[in-house]
C-alpha cells in the first residue's frame, strides 16, 4: 500500500468511527426518550439514525476485512456497543407494548363482565352479566 492509500484508509476509519460515535449518542438519546415516553423526540431521532446507518454501510469494508484488519477494530468495538444499545432499546419498547396490551386486556375483561339491564319476557328489568352464555341469560 502506498502512503496515499494508507492515508485514505486512515481517513476512512476515522470518519467511520465518528459516525459510530454519533450513532451511539443517538441510541442513548433514543433510550432516554423512550423512558420519558417522548415519542415525538424518538421519531425525530429515527431519521438521523437511519441516515447514520446508511452512511456506515457505505464506508465500511466487507465483514471479513472489518474483523481481521486491526485498523478497523475500534469501529468493530463501537458497532458492537451500538448493537447492544439497540437491543436494550428494543427490549424497553417490547416491555412497554406488553404493559399496554395488558392494560387493554384488563379493560376489555371489565367491559365483558359488566352488568347490563334488559327487559325479560314479562317486561320487567332483568340484569345479567356480559360474557355469560346465552343459556344463562
Amino acid at each position: 500500500m502506498t502512503d496515499a492509500d494508507l492515508a485514505a484508509k486512515r481517513g476512512l476509519t476515522v470518519f467511520a468511527q465518528r459516525l459510530a460515535d454519533e450513532l451511539e449518542e443517538i441510541l442513548g438519546m433514543e433510550f432516554e426518550s423512550l423512558q420519558k415516553q417522548d415519542l415525538e423526540r424518538f421519531e425525530q431521532l429515527q431519521v438521523r439514525k437511519t441516515d447514520l446507518l446508511a452512511e456506515l454501510a457505505g464506508v465500511c469494508p466487507p465483514s471479513d476485512i472489518l474483523q481481521s484488519d486491526p485498523d478497523w477494530q475500534g469501529l468493530l468495538v463501537a458497532m458492537t456497543q451500538c448493537r447492544d444499545m439497540h437491543r436494550r432499546n428494543a427490549m424497553l419498547i417490547e416491555r412497554k407494548l406488553e404493559a399496554i396490551r395488558g392494560t387493554l386486556q384488563s379493560l376489555q375483561a371489565s367491559v365483558a363482565t359488566s352488568t347490563v339491564e334488559v327487559y325479560d319476557r314479562l317486561g320487567k328489568v332483568a340484569r345479567f352479566t356480559r360474557g355469560r352464555g346465552y343459556q344463562e341469560a
